[in-house]
């Protein structure tokens, strides 16, 4: 059983020393390009014509092996490395660097059919079948000694091989099998919560388990929260949450711990998923166990399309703490595991990848180098398609490979520090989404996302901050449904704003612990004192029964009976029509040249903005930036010790022109122009630059 399961909190990524890619060094280098290269799933003669397209395209590396478990190990503990050696061999030989991964993602069939007890289990005890990927338990003592003898053969062999520059330790952990409810889940559940409560008295007052007779008395009595007839306890899903995360992480740390072992000199690194892919890792626990932050990111398309994209690089981003992070996967075109996947637009394929560099990433990488023939990803789209080199999208690749090449000078930067943060709080999105809440319609994601789009259209730079991130540097605070507030979460908010300050913040917030127990004497709990409100009832609304405010906007979903406004609080809004006409719908409290803002309902985008705008008249951080041509550019700057890199991305499907110290610039339709001071590094070819 794996015992190192404890809880200890996170680790700010500040706290972590990384080490990098680029010659071991942060500084300028070359920017990274490449893509995941699966060369077993074709012959000899196809892996002399890929490297000589990756050269063509500019590609600098690739990670390799990480889905090679059953060709390196056919049998148990039969290792086969020739062909790996000769794939190694090849790509240095054509100065292209290997991210080398640990190859533990899938295990081989081998061995579910010798410990068929390594397959994890679902909620309804479902015992989940080899045929696809990742389907071995965390927590499984057995799986572990295998894949640890595996990462043990590979760092050995290629620990002094100059090609291999990375260790991609894992993929993806988490994807498929975050939850595991075995016996050996439950098993380590029952270590990590002793680890974390101590005595069953700490363990029942946390969970209320007075409620329902669920009061343990025997630590055996535990277990994961399986299916049972009606709702299950909330402390213990949020528990089991928190549980699962450390025990994918555990893995890490184990893999992790044999390469510094045997490999001390290469770094370390596995591919982050910060996006609504996989919503219930908090990657900001994760961060002191890599050398350097990747991340994978699947646009979704749609309404949110770009913008969703640059808010998952600008938390990344922040994650890394402002360092360089590498950009491990994501889609050259379509992808093939949506209802419609449908293929980027002219300009796309650039313009996303740049949006990255901007939020900090000083490699660009893409899943996968060449599209598989067979197999559940031969949709997915790929560097070199199917349809070979002669195609759009190889040309597209091969064009911003130049492009990248031209931003060498920006890598080793960090981003520069915005003065709006927006909070964004892993486990507010876990506990407000959960089941036996006042609705089932809101989503924590979309709702920091309109936020993060509106104060894109008002003008504004923002950093999307985790919520164990300092607030210290910022001017405005802006926290949507924070949910769940701890003691040590409310002091902190509490000094932004008695510091002089802003912070706002919205419905749904302060409720709950961090037990997911309610704070009592009234809403937004946590938070009620220092807003100078009270909020005496939720009133979510039904479908297609908005409520409109005196401001013009309208509430859809969620709605709030403020009865009490403090007398040192004012009243910016109020509602228009309903049971609520003519009730605060948003506050503003001052504490000295401080703010604390509440708003009470789901303004949506546009209501959002023209609420941004109004407080912009007496809170400068708000007001919108000189280059961001009325909310259409986001301007996002990397700064070096001596020079600063503006990055302007045209949010539309026009073209947008800035006067910028090197002239009026004009951005095209999806494209993204980088400035350094009066010269343009890299833009869409058909800008035109007039002189100033």
């Amino acid at each position: 059983m794996c015992t190192d399961l404890g809880y200890d909190g996170r680790m700010a990524a500040d706290e972590k020393t990384y080490r990098w890619v680029n010659d071991g060094e942060l500084g300028p280098g070359r920017m990274r390009y490449g893509a995941d290269y699966n060369p077993e799933q074709w012959s000899r003669d196809v892996w002399h014509e890929d490297v000589r397209l990756m050269r063509e395209a500019g590609v600098n590396i690739v990670s390799l092996g990480i889905f090679s478990w059953a060709l390196l190990e056919p049998r148990p503990g039969e290792f086969d490395f020739s062909w790996l050696d000769e794939v190694i061999e090849l790509l240095h030989a054509g100065s292209i660097d290997v991210d080398l991964a640990t190859a533990t993602a899938s295990p081989p069939p081998w061995m579910a059919q010798l410990h068929p007890e390594i397959l994890p289990q679902t909620i309804d005890g479902t015992v989940l079948s080899p045929g696809a990927r990742q389907h071995w338990r965390p927590t499984s003592p057995i799986f572990r000694e295998y894949a640890l003898r595996l990462v043990r053969a590979l760092g050995e062999r290629y620990a002094d091989h100059p090609a291999v520059v990375a260790w991609h330790i894992s993929n993806e952990l988490g994807c498929h099998n975050l939850y595991d409810f075995s016996d050996d889940a439950a098993r380590a559940f029952r270590v990590w919560l002793r680890s974390r409560y101590g005595t069953l008295d700490a363990l029942n007052a946390a969970w209320g388990t007075a409620f329902w007779s669920q009061h343990y008395t025997d630590w055996e009595q535990i277990l994961p929260p399986r299916v049972a007839p009606t709702q299950r306890n909330p402390g213990q899903q949020l528990d089991f949450t928190r549980f699962s995360n450390d025990a994918v992480r555990d893995h890490l740390r184990a893999e992790a711990a044999v390469l510094a072992e045997v490999s001390p000199g290469i770094p370390r690194t596995t591919n982050f998923m910060v996006a609504q892919n996989v919503r219930d890792i908090d990657y900001t626990t994760w961060v002191g166990d890599v050398d350097f932050v990747s991340n994978d990111h699947y646009l979704r398309p749609g309404e949110f399309g770009r913008d969703d994209l640059s808010f998952w690089a600008n938390l990344t981003g922040n994650i890394a703490g402002g360092r360089p992070w590498f950009l491990m996967e994501h889609a050259t075109s379509a992808v093939n595991w949506r209802e419609v996947n449908t293929p980027k637009r002219p300009g796309e394929l650039v313009r996303d990848a740049l949006t990255h560099v901007a939020h900090g990433a000083d490699a660009v990488c893409y899943f996968q180098w060449r599209q598989s023939r067979a197999g559940g990803e031969r949709y997915h789209s790929a560097m070199v398609p199917h349809a070979g080199p002669d195609s759009r999208v190889f040309r597209d690749v091969v064009g911003l490979g130049a492009q990248l090449k031209e931003l060498a000078p920006v890598t080793g930067s960090r981003r520069e520090r915005a003065r709006v943060a927006l909070v964004f709080d892993y486990e507010s999105w876990w506990v407000s989404e959960r089941d036996s809440h006042p609705t089932d319609e809101l989503r924590y994601d979309v709702e920091t996302l309109n936020w993060y789009r509106a104060l894109l259209d008002a003008g504004n730079r923002v950093d999307v901050l985790p919520a164990s991130a300092s607030f210290d540097d910022y001017d405005v605070v802006i926290a949507p449904m924070l949910h769940v507030v701890p003691d040590a979460l409310r002091t902190r908010l509490e000094a932004v704003v008695r510091g002089g300050r802003h912070l706002i913040t919205t419905f749904f917030s302060g409720i709950v612990d961090e037990h997911d127990r309610v704070w009592l004497g009234g809403y937004p709990g946590a938070l009620r004192d220092l807003l100078g409100i009270t909020v005496e009832e939720f009133v979510p609304l039904l479908p297609d029964a908005p409520v409109r405010l005196v401001s013009g906007a309208a509430a859809t979903q969620w709605t709030e009976r403020i009865v009490r406004v403090g007398v040192d609080a004012e009243v910016l809004d109020t509602y228009a029509d309903g049971d609520l006409a003519g009730a605060p719908a948003v506050t503003r409290r001052r504490v000295g040249d401080g703010t604390a803002t509440y708003v009470s309902a789901d303004l949506g985008r546009d209501g959002v903005r023209a609420l941004i705008e109004r407080l912009a008249a007496d809170t400068v951080a708000l007001q919108a930036h000189p280059l961001a041509a009325d909310g259409r550019l986001e301007v996002i700057v990397r700064e070096a010790s001596e020079q600063r890199f503006v990055f302007l991305a045209n949010r539309t499907d026009e073209p947008v022109v800035a006067a910028t110290e090197a002239g009026e610039v004009e951005v095209a339709p999806r494209a993204v122009v980088v400035l350094a001071g009066t010269q343009v590094l890299t833009a869409d070819p058909r800008r035109e630059v007039v002189p100033a």
